[in-house]
């Protein structure tokens, strides 16, 4: 009987519309992912890989027939020339047994290297994919959900090559070849039999297991679920800390096992019951040829030999029905398993390349934007036409006291988003007019908060320009005041830094982004906020790295203490998503405008960090 189902399943987004069965849908979006099985040798190996599925199963039918001719023999004649015979039958029949088994075996080792292909195929691009998608996606997704999706999708690719290939037409193959045998050696009614015990066995598998497979898809929901609230809340360790919110982060935890355990224990019942009928009905059928065999024997029509063959024959005919059963359940579960991945491959990011886009032109690095108005989805208030010039080579400051709308300039700049009126140009190239790769390798930026990956500080550094060379690393380093840092560490460059960073300190990861930028070396340099959550001493580091790294590039900057861009040569300032006011510093204080309140204020309050 089947056991041990122990792979969850994702739940169904089958596309509507397709007039295909939902299987051949999902090997035919399989086949379309892997781009074919093309490759050093896979049709060969695929090709080989099933002949020995084929003779295995050939050799599992006929073998009990040699073993019947040996026992027949021994029992007709008590001589030592019966002996040899049953002697050298009873070998040949385990020889053939071997052959069988070690057939499939040798098998997996052919395919494995198919397997992987595909596996790796799929997976790299369903990664790329969602890479692809746009910040909007990434920004309404868990990043443990997705990650769950890929993963269940990627292990099911390998179940459902090798179950379509070599059980589901193998197995088909030898339950006829059973059949056949049994009828042309000993009568019509035994095929009949067998015949009757796979169509009873189908029948209530199929059945039981379409019933069964909402249980699944609830445990599967659940299990994303709870990984999903685990990776966010480990995620945010930080957050859970600082609110003493353990217990209650563990407690949520708790709760989402608890709906899973639920889940899981509705879905191993119906295993059961599934389990006990298959066994009901593999049982009534041996025991219908074990009494169909006796009463032939009775007759005088079979010999000892042939009830032993009839026997081995229904015992190897349940095991590829065994299989058969769990293969369905399986392809049905891994069906479901892939239609989630499938789901998030038809996702399409909102923004994208234009046709044939070329590549963004170099320029000196002016930026305009020109009537550009966008508000996000749900919100009522962004930029509304919003128009200044970044001149290239100089530094704008853009400053706002509301704090709403400054990171939407960033992200309309290097095209996280589209403008819902306007342009954003760069050496007069429409931003939406030009590849985004090339777009976002002219720009460089350092956050406020720089999330570095646990790697070694030469990895993270090195992200700006991955083929750069040690001196160049150890310029861009020198540049962002890091190098001695770097240097008086025991292990130096191939420090680990932590998850996002977080064996260094505030000031180091900043002077890490701002190290990695130099060393991209972009025409534009954007600071969102880099300084704001700086002690006013590791400030003054970072602010003298930041002026090194500005040097001769456009730089477009949003702060909240005004003191940091006082020297810009623009300031613009943004009030409920419109420029108010724009200028240098100077001739913003003589205005004793918008500018000039936030800063008197600051003057008033030195402790006061954000613009409000």
């Amino acid at each position: 009987m089947a056991r041990g189902e122990g792979r969850q399943v994702g739940a169904s987004d089958a596309p509507a519309g397709d007039g295909a069965p939902p299987l051949l849908r999902t090997i035919a979006q399989l086949m379309t992912l892997i781009g074919g099985l093309e490759g050093p040798g896979f049709r060969l190996r695929l090709w080989a890989s099933f002949f020995l599925t084929l003779l295995g199963k050939v050799l599992a039918v006929f073998s009990p027939l040699v073993l019947a001719d040996g026992i027949n023999a021994l029992s007709e004649g008590r001589t030592e020339g019966a002996l040899t015979t049953f002697i050298g039958l009873a070998g040949f029949w385990a020889g053939l047994r071997f052959a069988s088994t070690a057939g499939p075996q040798l098998r997996d080792a052919i395919f494995q290297p198919v397997s992987e292909e595909a596996q790796r195929r799929a997976g790299a691009r369903v990664f790329a994919h969602v890479h692809s998608l746009s910040v909007r996606f990434h920004h309404s997704k868990r990043t443990g959900a997705v990650y769950r999706t890929i993963e269940r999708g990627i292990r099911a690719i390998d179940f459902l090559l090798r179950f379509l290939a070599f059980n589901i037409a193998p197995t088909l193959i030898e339950l006829a070849l059973a059949a056949g045998v049994l009828a042309w050696r000993y009568g019509w009614s035994f095929a009949f039999i067998a015949a009757l015990t796979v169509v009873l066995y189908a029948w209530i598998t199929f059945g039981v297991t379409e019933w069964r497979l909402k249980h699944r898809r609830e445990m599967n929901e659940r299990d994303t679920e709870a990984a999903g609230r685990a990776v966010d809340s480990l995620l945010n360790f930080e957050t859970v800390k600082s609110f003493a919110a353990e217990g209650r982060e563990s407690a949520r935890y708790d709760k989402a096992l608890a709906q899973y355990a639920d889940a899981a224990v509705r879905s191993n019942t119906s295993l059961v019951l599934l389990n006990v009928l298959q066994g009901l009905v593999m049982n009534v059928g041996l025991v219908a040829m074990v009494i169909a065999a006796g009463m032939l024997v009775a007759r005088g029509g079979m010999g000892p030999g042939d009830i032993t063959a009839v026997i081995l024959i229904m015992v190897n005919l349940y095991a590829p029905l065994n299989i058969l059963g769990f293969a369905y359940r399986e392809i049905k579960q891994t069906s479901i398993d892939m239609e989630k991945m499938f789901a998030l491959l038809r996702e399409t990011p909102d923004v994208a390349d234009a046709a044939g886009a070329p590549a963004l032109t170099p320029g000196a690095g002016q930026v305009v934007f020109d009537h550009v108005s966008f508000a996000h989805e749900g919100r009522d208030r962004g930029l509304d036409d919003v128009t200044f010039t970044a001149p290239a080579g100089k530094t704008t400051a853009i400053v706002v006291p509301s704090g709403a709308g400054k990171s939407t300039v960033l992200k309309l700049l290097f095209r996280f988003y589209d403008p819902s009126a306007g342009r954003v140009l760069i050496d007069g190239q429409d931003v939406r007019g030009v590849t985004q790769q090339s777009l976002r390798d002219a720009l460089g930026l350092v956050p406020q908060d720089v999330v570095l990956f646990n790697d070694t500080l030469r990895y993270n550094i090195a992200y700006g320009r991955p083929d750069a060379t040690q001196l160049e690393l150890e310029e861009a380093a020198r540049r962002a005041q890091l190098l001695h840092f770097i240097e008086s560490l025991p292990q130096g460059w191939d420090t680990r830094v932590g998850e996002r960073g977080l064996k260094l300190s505030g000031g180091e990861k900043q002077r890490v982004g701002i190290a990695r930028v130099v060393l991209k070396n972009p025409r534009i340099l954007i600071l969102d906020e880099a300084t704001s959550s700086l002690d006013s001493a590791t400030e003054a580091e970072v602010q003298k790295a930041l002026e090194e790294a500005s040097r001769g590039r456009t730089t477009i900057v949003v702060a909240h203490r005004l003191s940091t861009i006082a020297g810009a040569d623009q300031i613009v300032v943004l009030e409920e998503g419109r420029v108010v006011e724009r200028g240098a510093h100077a001739a913003l204080i003589a205005k004793d405008g918008l500018y000039a309140g936030l800063w008197k204020r600051q003057a008033e309050e030195p402790d006061t960090v954000a613009a409000e």
